[in-house]
């Protein structure tokens, strides 16, 4: 009975070798290439967003300019719907709102200067040639600023895979020509990541706003804030890794 208990350990654990034996992996040592590629295209923007801001102050009464600023943005909320095309995907939202009381400081002592009210609007459109009106109707009805003005391409995500994949057949273009410079063909891919971002015509458009400004101040009052949406250059960079055979 022990020699036949005794086989079957030795069996076992045999079994258990082979099967652990079985389990080792050997990393894969084939050569490969890395090759980066990029592609880019420029596009002519087609859509804005507009950050407008309605400041209010009351030396005595949060309340008091609360209800100031609520009467403003209510006004412009009004006008920018009445102004863009729901249908094609424009919107009026509240990006912010804050209340709070402003300091200042003097002789190391803080002292109450006013309140403080803030409402952050924003305005997305794909009608761009109205871009301009909608600053100078925002800032007629008491909107104290335009904070920001961004212009963007509404199909950005098809651009973007249209772009990476140019890359990516750059890169195994790559690839190619350098297995055959030493006898080798490309067989396969070991790694491969791609990424996308773009530029746009934000600097531009603050140089017009501050000029539109200063024409105002020198009484060109009936002067249309001039706009130029330019384009928008979108990137696509891809890095990869091919095994060769």
């Amino acid at each position: 009975m022990k020699k036949v208990l005794l086989a079957a350990v030795i069996t076992g654990l045999l079994a258990g070798g082979l099967a652990t034996q079985a389990n080792v992996t050997t990393p894969d040592e084939r050569g490969f290439i890395s090759a980066s590629a990029s592609a880019n295209k420029e596009i002519a923007s087609d859509v804005a967003e507009i950050s407008i801001e309605v400041q209010t102050f009351d030396t005595k009464s949060m309340q008091k300019a609360t209800q100031e600023n609520k009467q403003i943005s209510d006004q412009v909320y009004a006008a920018m719907k009445s102004m863009i095309n729901t249908a094609n995907g424009d919107f009026v939202k509240t990006a912010d709102f804050n209340a709070t009381p402003i300091y200042n400081y003097s002789n190391n002592k803080r002292n109450f200067d006013k309140y403080q009210v803030s409402n952050s609007i924003i305005v997305r459109t794909k009608n761009i040639k109205d871009v301009g009106a909608i600053i100078d109707k925002a800032l007629s009805l008491g909107a104290t600023n335009i904070n920001n003005l961004n212009f963007t391409v509404s199909n950005y995500d098809a651009e973007c895979d249209e772009l990476l994949a140019k890359a990516t057949q750059k890169a195994k273009a790559q690839a190619d020509v350098i297995a055959r410079s030493v006898s080798s063909s490309v067989a396969g891919i070991k790694s491969i990541s791609g990424s996308c971002s773009n530029t746009n015509s934000s600097a531009r458009v603050h140089y017009n706003l501050l000029e539109a400004k200063a024409s105002n101040a020198m009484g060109a009052a009936d002067m249309a804030t001039p706009i130029e949406s330019g384009t928008v250059k979108i990137y696509a960079n891809i890095n990869a890794s091919f095994y060769v055979k």
